[in-house]
């Protein structure tokens, strides 16, 4: 999987369909007389009814694997629905200074609002800062800029909140076994992503003292190093209980060597949202019964939230005036019992 860097954790945490939810706080009892209503009874928010018209640009880089190429049909399909919305898109490209270049085009063109899912934060600073010096203000999404000055408003996942969710999915499954085993097969070990997932997963079985975590392996978020990765793990580890993967599209190598090595006496959990996980957690013919959300709908968020900022707007549900600076998604636990409303969201 791509690299995503992590904003705070203490971000306001979010859905995908977030922005154009109902105003709930105006159901809420208060001493107030009707004639002092607080003024954020009367904030303008978002919603999906026509308002000023806004152009998008919208920059990512270059969909090689199906979590990116999932965030450029997010972020599409959502644009296309608002018939205020022009959404200008960039090729998407992996090489920092093809990128840096479509994002100068677009702020060059003038466009309203950007929406950049940076090859490299650390990289795309300075032209985000560009943007918003121009008056472009910039929706980082995913992978952050290393300054705060260089977006008005950060969304993407939550890496440590991955693990978290995995490790207590499997803990509660195994917390009545005794001596239980797991293992864990990560991605690429040198990104700060695979060691956040690695923390939370770890703090979670602190939670479940008869669980112990008896091997690791690194894989390199591709189906060939799921599968290699993975037939080391089951040649050294005759028995245990259950599996965290890290990643959807390596997890298809490691169902692979699974079922080669013609092992099931275990449970498997997953992680991104993978289309093929979906169909095999409905399925429940095999090891895989579930999977955590690294949710590519934070792009259609990301578009949401970019219209808002267009038409000075705020966030439906919310009292403030302005959108939230940093949006967190939530890394949701997809087993048998909610796959179906999860489906339509699965990438390929």
């Amino acid at each position: 999987m791509p690299q995503h860097f992590q904003a705070s954790r203490r971000g306001l945490l979010f859905g995908a369909a977030a922005v154009s939810a109902g105003a709930f706080l105006t159901g809420c009892t208060s001493n107030e007389s009707e004639d002092e209503k607080p003024a954020g009874n009367d904030q303008p928010a978002a919603d999906d009814k026509p308002g000023k018209h806004v152009t998008i640009g919208f920059a990512g880089p270059q969909a090689d694997h199906g979590w990116l190429n999932a965030i450029n049909d997010n972020a599409k399909s959502r644009a296309g629905k608002y018939s205020d919305v022009t959404l200008e898109s960039t090729e998407g490209s992996n090489d920092t200074a093809a990128q840096i270049g479509q994002i100068e085009t677009l702020i060059n063109k003038k466009v309203d609002v950007l929406v950049v899912l940076p090859a490299d934060g650390k990289a795309l600073t300075q032209v985000g800062l560009k943007a918003m010096r121009a008056g472009i203000p910039v929706v980082n999404l995913d992978r952050i800029f290393n300054s705060p000055q260089a977006y008005r408003c950060w969304v993407g996942g939550d890496n440590y909140g991955m693990g978290l969710n995995a490790g207590h999915y499997i803990g509660e499954k195994l917390k009545d076994k005794k001596n239980a085993r797991v293992v864990e097969l990560a991605g690429l070990d040198n990104l700060e992503l695979t060691q956040q997932r690695t923390e939370g997963f770890d703090a979670a079985l602190k939670n479940y003292p008869n669980i112990e975590k008896v091997a690791r392996q690194a894989a390199e978020f591709t189906v060939e190093s799921g599968q290699a990765k993975m037939a080391q793990l089951l040649q050294a580890q005759s028995k245990f209980d259950a599996l965290w993967n890290h990643d959807d599209d390596q997890g298809v190598g490691a169902l692979r060597a699974i079922e080669q090595a013609g092992r099931d006496d275990f449970l498997m959990v997953g992680g991104a949202g993978a289309l093929a996980a979906f169909e095999a957690i409905e399925a429940d013919d095999g090891v895989l019964k579930a999977t955590v959300l690294y949710p590519p709908t934070m792009a259609a968020s990301a578009i949401d939230l970019a219209r808002a900022l267009g038409q000075g707007k705020g966030v439906g549900g919310l009292a403030e005036f302005e959108i939230p600076s940093s949006v967190t998604c939530y890394s949701a636990v997809v087993d048998k019992e909610n796959v179906g409303r999860y489906m339509p969201t699965g990438f390929k």
